[in-house]
């Protein structure tokens, strides 16, 4: 596994962040925070200068398991335990839910798990099964973050459009009443189906909009521009993805059935930010891709402002 995953699962085939050890089944939230290695606590013990005198205003988040100090805090941090997470998700998703992922990197100080939601869609032609992502972290450098993951189940793809007209990501820091907080991202992620068929409206205009295979090259160097003055390596490292990109365009199976649109320009992008190796691997590049599922990835971002843009 790579070296900044400490912990992780994942359900019979890999997925698009290829990260984890094997499970045969989707997991209840009791068997998914064992399988994962979340099944620890975070204590907040007191912070001291080297003569022992305490400093006032912070504690450490410390794993009681191996007393690994996970980050330092203020007195405002409030901690969300992993069990907490599991709990929130259960309550928000409902009876029977369970979980395709969970895990933890960076030695424990982020944690995420992914569930999946129990309806599925067809869009345009295609099954999309939406997942509820849960993300938080216990060394004060990120906040509480629960999104909407709506992943193409014939390519493991993931499509998570920033509509204007749905919401996708709530948030919140780890400080105040977290209770209430809870409370308020239920009301907010029970839009779920409202996201979802935000996002089938969506797929249906960029389904609309026709593409000539000069218009995907044109959009291809739009979104991946070059250099006014590129080096040699430069000039190669681009013409490499954005034959890639064009590979994925016009020769993806899973395209072949799918209009050439902007559309499937968008798929074909997403099939690259989702599974494409960077140009150097670094050792935790699968773990970026993942983070991006939650964050939004600005490749897809960028497409999608091009495609409409110009139409």
């Amino acid at each position: 596994m790579p070296a900044n995953v400490e912990t992780m699962f994942y359900v019979r085939v890999a997925p698009w962040h290829g990260l984890g050890i094997c499970v045969q089944e989707a997991l209840n939230s009791g068997d998914a925070l064992r399988e994962s290695g979340l099944d620890w606590s975070v204590v907040q013990r007191p912070v001291m200068t080297s003569t022992y005198e305490p400093i006032q205003g912070y504690k450490a988040n410390i794993r009681n398991t191996d007393n690994r100090v996970l980050g330092v805090v203020t007195d405002r941090y409030k901690v969300v335990q992993n069990h907490e997470a599991f709990a929130f998700t259960d309550a928000l998703v409902g009876e029977g839910v369970k979980y395709e992922t969970a895990g933890s990197i960076s030695d424990g100080k982020r944690i995420w798990l992914l569930a999946k939601l129990p309806d599925k869609y067809f869009l345009e032609g295609e099954e999309i099964e939406p997942f509820l992502a849960f993300s938080s972290s216990h060394d004060g450098s990120g906040s509480i973050k629960v999104c909407m993951t709506p992943i193409r189940v014939v390519c493991q793809n993931t499509l998570n459009l920033a509509l204007s007209s749905a919401k996708r990501i709530w948030s919140t820091v780890h400080v105040g009443d977290l209770s209430k907080k809870m409370d308020e991202a239920n009301a907010t992620l029970a839009l779920a189906h409202s996201y979802m068929s935000s996002l089938g409206s969506e797929f249906n205009k960029l389904n609309k909009i026709r593409l000539t295979d000069a218009k995907v090259a044109e959009y291809i160097e739009m979104l991946l521009p070059m250099d006014d003055n590129p080096t040699n390596t430069h000039r190669k490292n681009i013409t490499r993805i954005r034959d890639d990109l064009k590979h994925r365009y016009h020769d993806a199976p899973d395209l072949r059935h799918v209009n050439k649109s902007a559309y499937r320009f968008i798929c074909a992008v997403s099939d690259y930010a989702t599974h494409a190796k960077p140009l150097r691997e670094t050792a935790n590049y699968r773990e970026n891709v993942f983070v991006k599922t939650i964050d939004g990835n600005p490749l897809i971002d960028k497409a999608y402002e091009i495609v409409l843009s110009a139409a």
